[in-house]
């Protein structure tokens, strides 16, 4: 007879969720390669330990009376099963290492192992952030070098390395506006948010205290020049806008938009998110952007997803330089780089910044990468990385055009990013049916339903890292499934076929997560 294991599961027995429709059930549950894995609770209990640990000797209590009440209740494991455990999962995780992965406006492109290596040197992978100046100068000169290609390549006049993230950078940017209006003792309410910018640039303009009022698109998906003019007055800050849009077009007046704005008093912050579209073609700081963040983890490869690690520094004009977060770093006559903090910015000439972002400098690990990439790419190589990433978004966009409709495909050639809607699709099938069926087809769904200007979108980024070959298998699998989504196709609706697991309740498990192991669990 087979007996349960610790959740009560018998082998031979269907596991409940487990997608078992391409063939018979197992016994194991596994599906040849694809193994069945339950959560480390399921395999082990918190009575046994996988490995002899010796008793500890008695000494005085240091835990300042936060010592644990009581026991932790993790499950004991062994070696291989902790092994086996975590890379049965790993197996199951889409990476792009795996294939390509077409997430929009997120760039989840290739990060080349040269810059694994360089951010594994000594000195740069142990280095803390507590240490004394005088110990992490090479470190500092691998920030001051980053910040002075950042300013290069967008041609701005100054940079804030601390930021975290690109929504992180974009709240910087937008105090930086705060304290250069503060201080002409202006004190405007408003930002602009035009409807075809990312979601957190609203988020962010409300957190900073600003008000938010969205310009229409036009027609092209592109900002309504005169609608944006109109509203121009002495009670708007600045502008947020994100150029090249999420509609995967660039923003064609910018300069003029920029002037508009200026000329009434405001500024331009630019969200640069999409910078892998241009860098090496255009500098924000010649289309008027006083400030925009660069996400290193999205242009310059580092890595991306699962929540982090990000940087997003901030290039600023001459405007808002003096406004800038501390610290940063600055090179003095003498050749040596200095960390400029509160207690030596009058010496630099720094007084005026609205504060910090971080309580230190940045993520060192991305800065590290960064600048092993741009430089190994050298400027023609950065110029060939956004040229690449156009022509492949392009050769998606007019190769599924005949099936998918392309709402803004009229407006000329896209950018990075090719956006696509549900039109055309059977009544009953819908973006979330064709996201699961390319699951079936071996490739992480693109992103759905962003931008919220296009009904039911698909936003397909395929980065410049990607084949012709590669391409052409990704236009082969979706065109098969549009076909099908425009056929009605009943099948969609349960799709995936070939996961370990079917469609998830996700709502249910938004509004009530299970975030903690116990024993109720296993009823």
């Amino acid at each position: 007879m087979n007996a349960p294991n610790a959740s009560g599961w018998k082998p031979g027995t269907p596991v409940e969720g487990h997608n078992a429709m391409s063939g018979p059930d197992t016994a194991t549950g596994n599906r040849a390669l694809m193994l069945e894995e339950p959560l480390l609770f399921e395999i082990g209990h918190a009575e046994t330990t996988g490995v002899d640990l010796p008793e500890p000797q008695a000494g005085a209590n240091r835990l300042g009376g936060f010592d644990r009440k009581d026991p932790i209740g993790l499950p004991g494991l062994s070696e291989p099963e902790t092994v086996r455990h975590y890379t049965r999962l790993s197996r199951q995780n889409y990476a792009i290492d795996l294939g390509l992965f077409p997430l929009g406006s997120c760039t989840m492109k290739h990060n080349p192992r040269l810059n694994e290596k360089v951010a594994r040197m000594p000195g740069f992978a142990d280095v803390h952030p507590l240490q004394p100046v005088d110990t992490v100068r090479g470190a500092l000169e691998v920030i001051n070098e980053l910040a002075h290609w950042l300013i290069e390549l967008t041609g701005m006049q100054g940079v804030a390395m601390s930021p975290k993230a690109g929504a992180h950078g974009e709240l910087c940017g937008i105090l930086c506006i705060r304290a250069a209006l503060e201080a002409r003792g202006d004190a405007r309410e408003v930002i602009l948010v035009p409807e075809s910018a990312h979601g957190t640039n609203p988020a962010t303009a409300a957190f900073a205290g600003y008000r938010v009022e969205d310009i229409p698109a036009n027609s092209d998906g592109r900002v309504d020049l005169e609608a944006l003019k109109a509203r121009l007055g002495p009670d708007v800050a600045g502008v947020m806008i994100t150029n090249p849009n999420t509609c995967g077009l660039f923003e064609r007046d910018m300069k003029a938009i920029s002037d508009a704005v200026h000329e009434a008093g405001g500024f331009v912050y630019c969200d640069g998110a999409n910078f892998n579209a241009i860098v090496g073609k255009v500098r924000p700081g010649d289309l008027g952007v006083d400030a925009m963040h660069i996400n290193l983890h999205k242009t310059f490869s580092t890595p991306h997803g699962g929540g982090g690690p990000g940087s997003g520094p901030v290039v600023l004009s001459e405007a808002l330089c003096p406004y800038g977060p501390l610290p940063f770093t600055a090179r003095t006559k003498d050749g040596v780089v200095h960390l400029v903090e509160e207690e030596n910015a009058a010496e630099f000439d720094h007084t005026k910044a609205f504060g910090r972002m971080t309580a230190f400098h940045g993520q060192m690990g991305m800065f590290t990468r960064a600048l092993a990439y741009i430089l190994s790419h050298g400027a023609d190589g950065l110029k060939q990385v956004s040229e690449d990433a156009v022509l492949n978004a392009n050769y998606i966009l007019r190769s599924l055009e005949d099936v998918l409709d392309a709402p803004f495909g009229h407006s000329g050639p896209c950018m990075h990013e090719a956006l696509f809607s549900d039109k055309g699709f059977a009544d009953d099938v819908s973006t979330l049916d064709l996201a699961k069926a390319l699951i079936d087809e071996g490739y992480h769904p693109m992103t759905m339903y962003f931008p919220l200007v296009v009904h039911g979108a698909m936003l397909v980024e395929p980065t410049e890292t990607e084949s012709k070959a590669a391409l052409d298998q990704f236009i082969l699998a979706l065109r098969s499934v549009a076909e099908r989504a425009i056929a009605g196709d009943e099948t969609l609706k349960a799709a995936p076929y070939y996961a370990p697991r079917q469609r998830l309740d996700e709502t249910q498990a938004a509004r009530k997560p299970v975030l903690a192991w116990n024993d109720a669990n296993l009823t």
